[in-house]
């Protein structure tokens, strides 16, 4: 989600201000689970379990731009 706002500062100058934000409603995107069952002779412990997400959390980001 972004919102933009410009500023006329002269007839050639002008300020743009911009707030983004990034996964905005904090929805969790868990990744795989782990697909190795067997190592060898041995069976793991983690087979089947989802240990992380493949996004992060919800972020902010503003920015200035000058254009003349």
């Amino acid at each position: 989600t972004s919102l933009f706002k410009g500023i006329p500062l002269s007839e050639t100058w002008n300020l743009q201000f911009r707030a983004e934000a990034f996964n905005v409603f904090n929805r969790a995107n868990f990744s795989d689970p782990r697909p190795t069952v067997f190592s060898g002779n041995n069976y793991s412990t983690t087979a089947g379990r989802i240990t992380g997400t493949k996004t992060r959390s919800r972020g902010f980001q503003f920015a200035l731009r000058l254009s003349f």
